[in-house]
């Protein structure tokens, strides 16, 4: 829609075309010399304003601070890679000019993405049926470049899912009178955005939160598409796509949040917290009760104080990121360390299961399916009941040595890759890892021809993902983003498959872990569970037990369904095309592609320092392909 503007009040004024002012500020000499040598600039101005420039680009994101209340347009402008938040009207036209000729004489062009809100919002009444539109009023005059960045806005906004509220939209011209002081902001090509302040809660001006994040993300991201949109008609930039022009720099902010989370996060070790220590006493013990009474699980004294945890996990503030996906990161790893918290402090309670629950996921009905049908093909190439099972060919001696020989052929490509190696027999049999540790149980005894595999579970993918992680300059990617555990359980069982040490009885475990999961999270107790894997899976009663182990320490665990929802998750990824590579920059999910893409080609994440040792194995690079074929688990099984 088209329409002729109508006056509105200062902080509200758009882009006009006028004269250059010269600056007459030393500062200003200062920026123009960093920006003449390709220099990052971000220099404190008075009243809290700002100019920040991250590496020269052909734009500029303004917002004028005089409008107290407009503090989403304020964080809408300061999300982008080169913005000012001017005090007023005659400092930002002093700046932009200047910054404007410096850019334009090093890029061939430059523009001015203004922001700012409307004077009010005209809210739906109590009783309405629906939720009306709200106003978004683009102005932008005839220049070529203009009309351009405003189509791909308008456009962009467009499509926001209106999960409350959909945007109405009017394409305004500029009106050279309307500014009150008769000065124009700027001489170039530019758009201005102001939109109604539908975060605001009509009356008390109260946030809505969840509304605020989702009104900055779609308006910077349709911010980006219009930069996009002028830069592709006035330069020769190649741009693979509009995320590409966001920051390419972490501010100090970044860092000091990033710090502040990784010490909660470090603060604790969540599994080992949840894992029992007296493992062998209590399989005693349950024989002693003939399987008929749940075993008395012991687990180590706590030393954290998990209510200061928590106060200082929600003491840290993201406001001040500057940057709409990294907010997101961090709010997204703030509420599943509350969660992690709170399973700490109710560990052997009643709500530990539902936290758990809310942790991990329930067990979807599909998933227990393939769980339940894996076990039900396999039930006659298990030994019966009550056989005596095979014993271990190693114990957890050769098991260290070769795990030391593959932490050195890692430290060899990577000389950061110092992970330790470590006896304990305070954990259940078995490996498991502890940041930059790997823990194994003194009890531990298995297959020979399993060792190399479950070693390249271990370190190959969780040891790995850790110290990619850790050189990608901020620790979130070590101690792992929101939801990861799924897909890197995932990974790590696909990483067996690669070594051709992926058996029938180890992919009856992970099957076996999610139906043991579903019958928990049902109200089964504990023998229950025992006597579903031994008599109608044919578990051997040792391994039974283990699987319960796992399933009800702490009180009872959602966490074992993850390992075979995250290789489903994987075998679909791979079979649609998807790549591995980005999963070994750090620890990851699947839902994170995107962010990760986008802080790629950003620049803020780098390739990983070292890939698997596993993927060099031409029989290992035959397996993939199969997979990108398309396999089922029981495919994966050697033959």
């Amino acid at each position: 829609m088209k329409s002729a503007a109508t006056p509105r009040d200062r902080d509200t004024q758009h882009l006009q075309q006028a004269d250059l002012p010269a600056p007459d500020d030393a500062w200003l000499d200062e920026v123009i010399a960093c920006l003449a040598a390709g220099k990052a600039v971000r220099r404190d101005l008075a009243e809290g304003g700002r100019l920040h420039i991250d590496r020269p680009l052909p734009f500029l994101c303004v917002f004028i601070a005089e409008a107290k209340q407009a503090v989403v347009a304020r964080e809408i402008t300061q999300s982008n890679a080169s913005y000012l938040i001017a005090p007023d009207a005659a400092t930002a036209a002093l700046v932009v000019a200047a910054v404007g000729r410096a850019l334009r004489d090093r890029l061939g062009a430059f523009f001015v993405l203004e922001y700012g809100e409307l004077d009010h919002d005209d809210p739906p009444a109590k009783d309405a049926p629906y939720l009306p539109p709200f106003t978004i009023e683009v102005t932008a005059g005839d220049n070529p470049a203009a009309q351009a960045a405003a189509k791909a806005f308008l456009g962009s906004v467009g499509t926001i899912e209106g999960k409350f509220r959909t945007a109405h939209m009017n394409l305004l011209e500029p009106h050279p009178e309307e500014r009150a002081d008769s000065k124009p902001l700027t001489p170039f090509p530019g758009i201005s955005v102001r939109f109604a302040p539908i975060y605001r809660e009509p009356g008390t001006g109260r946030a809505y939160p969840e509304l605020r994040e989702r009104l900055i993300a779609n308006i910077f991201d349709a911010g980006l598409k219009a930069l996009a949109a002028a830069t592709a008609i006035t330069t020769d930039i190649s741009l693979s796509t509009h995320r590409a022009l966001g920051r390419k720099t972490f501010v100090d902010t970044v860092t000091r949040t990033d710090r502040a989370v990784d010490e909660i996060a470090s603060s604790f070790d969540f599994l080992l917290a949840v894992t029992p220590i007296n493992s062998d006493a209590a399989w005693a013990e349950f024989v002693s009760s003939r399987h008929q009474v749940a075993p008395r699980l012991l687990y180590r004294p706590l030393t954290l104080e998990v209510e200061t945890a928590k106060r200082k996990l929600f003491s840290i503030g993201f406001e001040h990121l500057e940057d709409p996906l990294l907010y997101a990161l961090y709010r997204e790893k703030q509420q599943e360390l509350d969660l992690q918290l709170s399973m700490i402090s109710a560990r052997e309670g009643r709500t530990f299961v539902e936290f758990g629950r809310a942790l991990y996921g329930p067990v979807e009905a599909k998933l227990l399916d393939v769980a339940t049908d894996i076990l039900m093909q396999t039930q006659n190439r298990v030994s019966k009941p009550g056989q005596k099972p095979a014993a271990g060919d190693v114990d957890c001696h050769y098991v260290r040595n070769r795990a030391q020989v593959m932490v050195s052929a890692y430290k060899r490509q990577y000389a950061d890759f110092s992970a330790s190696v470590e006896l304990r027999d305070d954990i259940p049999a078995g490996l498991l890892v502890s940041r930059s540790q790997l823990l194994i149980a003194r009890s531990t005894a298995m297959s020979r021809n399993r060792v190399e595999a479950l070693l390249n579970h271990e370190i190959g993918v969780h040891l790995l993902t850790y110290f990619n992680g850790t050189a990608q300059g901020l620790r979130l990617f070590r101690s792992g983003l929101a939801g990861y555990e799924g897909m890197q359980e995932g990974l790590a069982v696909f990483a067996e498959y690669l070594s051709g040490g992926m058996t029938l009885s180890r992919l009856r475990l992970i099957a076996a872990r999610v139906v043991a999961c579903a019958a928990m999270l049902n109200g089964a107790v504990f023998p229950e569970t025992y006597r579903l894997l031994v008599d109608q899976h044919r578990f051997q009663p040792n391994e039974a037990f283990n699987i319960a182990l796992r399933i009800y320490r702490g009180g009872g665990l959602a966490k074992d369904a993850i390992y075979l929802r995250g290789l489903l998750q994987l075998l679909a990824h791979l079979a649609a095309g998807g790549s591995l590579e980005p999963f070994w920059m750090g620890k990851i999910a699947a839902s994170h592609f995107t962010a990760m893409q986008e802080l790629s080609l950003r620049g803020l994440l780098g390739a990983p320092a070292v890939r698997p040792i596993f993927l060099d194995d031409a029989h290992a690079r035959v397996r993939l392909d199969r997979a990108r074929a398309g396999i089922t688990p029981l495919d994966m099984v050697a033959e």
